[in-house]
């Protein structure tokens, strides 16, 4: 009797959806921000690239 009243109340409890869903939520939003800065970082590195390669060769012309 025990175990049936509490596979019946975890049953009706909807806390832990909740919880599930606003931690999925969670999650994609983290893996979207972490796929934006990651474009942004490639970006920022081959945008120093090139101001090292230009760097270089205004140095060397002198």
């Amino acid at each position: 009797m025990r175990l049936n009243r509490l596979l019946r109340t975890l049953a009706d409890n909807q806390v832990g959806a909740s919880t599930v869903e606003y931690g999925m939520i969670l999650a994609f939003i983290v893996l979207a921000i972490l796929a934006v800065l990651r474009g942004f970082a490639g970006e920022t590195v081959s945008m120093w690239d090139n101001v090292a390669t230009r760097s270089s060769e205004a140095m060397s012309k002198n």
